[in-house]
């Protein structure tokens, strides 16, 4: 079975199916619709054959649907027919949880990924589990999207920020009883070195975790 993940971020959405080695993108935005990023999608892959599609949503989802409408796009992704649209079998998960799903490696696995916010999944034995903890507090008023997010990273500067990073791992490793930790996102890149029980993660590993929700569908309900 061939599939073609679709990764939606706020600038772009990047694409990969089954036995292609180069991802294809299309403009995201503000605007974005589902009804247009279909559309778009679909144009970029017309040489690309697949029989089954999943998406990493910007936001919370569950049975693979949206929860929420997402912040940075336009509107209409809680009601959209993404099977319908896309003419085959859909599977739908938060963004950070493919990319969970991607990078693990076994045993009980956090994973938080360091962009414009926060954002957090477990996979715990093999088991997906979608996080929304950004907007918790951490301190001062503050929550953990404000300290360790873009906004967090220009304000304090990039040692003193890679310090509440660090703060911020070891405080949900144990949490969430977990026994190592995953940092993906682009801001992963102003690590030299991994805070401890952390390895690096990479944003291509979302594409690894689009195809797996379809290789071992069981492991990850």
């Amino acid at each position: 079975m061939k599939t073609l993940v679709v990764d939606i971020g706020g600038t772009s959405v990047k694409l990969l199916a089954t036995g292609r080695r180069t991802h294809r993108q299309v403009p995201s935005g503000p605007s974005l619709t589902p009804r247009a990023m279909v559309r778009s999608v679909l144009a970029a892959v017309a040489d690309w054959p697949f029989d089954a599609v999943s998406v990493g949503f910007p936001g919370p989802a569950h049975h693979d649907r949206p929860l929420r409408e997402p912040v940075n796009l336009g509107r209409g992704w809680v009601r959209f027919d993404y099977e319908g649209a896309f003419g085959c079998p859909v599977r739908l998960m938060n963004d950070a949880a493919m990319q969970a799903v991607g990078s693990y490696a076994g045993g009980r696995m956090l994973f938080l990924g360091l962009g414009t916010g926060l954002g957090t999944s477990l996979v715990l034995d093999g088991t997906v589990v979608p996080m929304e903890l950004a907007h918790l507090p951490y301190r001062d008023g503050r929550s953990y999207e404000d300290v360790v997010g873009d906004a967090g990273l220009r304000a304090a500067g990039t040692a003193r920020w890679r310090r509440h990073v660090t703060h911020v791992v070891d405080l949900l490793l144990a949490a969430t009883v977990t026994e190592y930790a995953v940092l993906g996102g682009g801001n992963v890149r102003h690590f030299t070195r991994m805070p401890p029980r952390t390895r690096r993660g990479d944003n291509a590993n979302a594409f690894r975790g689009g195809f797996r929700l379809w290789q071992e569908r069981g492991t990850w309900r």
